[in-house]
């Protein structure tokens, strides 16, 4: 039986058909893997005996996972490292050190997350627009270096003697003329998400 009513039952049928006493409706391993990741306490219990078979089924889980496809999450290193300790002297040590190893990783985990939000003090939304913003703005200073006198700055003090865009070539005209219009969508895009963010 559950310890607590804060953990679901969960029962198993012949038939394999998983049963959620606490929804009352039938369930699959794809819904108690999201019951896993959402930290939804839970037992699966053998609806005929009564016996607990969580740990069966939770390894059916992990198994059904690691054949979806894609990026599976125990290398073949692992899995015959793992396979090689059962029956070894050592067996009756594994899972504990297993566990311990999960935990420290996941509070390593948590505190990363959280020092990289009070470090950076940004959303990964928030850091990729951050970004965008540096790479227009040193876009907008590679364009002024290029020519000073074309991106609002003040012109130079020779500029009477210095030939204008038109006079030194179509074609460098044309260039710098493509870099403002490239400047100026991505200032329009910086200020939709501004707004969008806004509101």
């Amino acid at each position: 039986m559950a310890k607590n009513s804060d953990v679901t039952v969960i029962k198993k049928y012949a038939n394999r058909r998983l049963y959620n006493t606490g929804t009352s409706t039938y369930v699959t391993l794809e819904n108690l893997a999201t019951m896993v990741k959402n930290n939804e306490e839970f037992v699966v219990q053998d609806a005929k005996t009564g016996e607990d078979i969580t740990h069966a089924v939770l390894t059916q889980i992990i198994f059904e996972q690691e054949n979806k496809g894609g990026q599976t999450l125990m290398p073949i290193s692992f899995l015959r490292q793992l396979i090689r300790f059962y029956g070894d002297q050592m067996q009756m040590v594994v899972p504990s050190y297993l566990e311990q190893s999960m935990s420290a990783f996941a509070k390593e985990q948590e505190v990363f997350r959280e020092t990289m939000t009070k470090t950076m003090g940004k959303t990964p939304i928030e850091l990729m627009e951050a970004q965008v913003r540096r790479n227009t703005e040193m876009f907008r200073q590679a364009m002024t270096m290029f020519n000073p006198f074309v991106a609002g700055g003040t012109m130079p003090r020779d500029s009477q003697e210095a030939p204008s865009p038109h006079q030194a070539g179509g074609r460098e005209s044309d260039e710098l003329d493509a870099m403002r219009r490239q400047l100026a969508a991505m200032e329009k895009r910086l200020e939709a998400l501004d707004h969008k963010k806004d509101e």
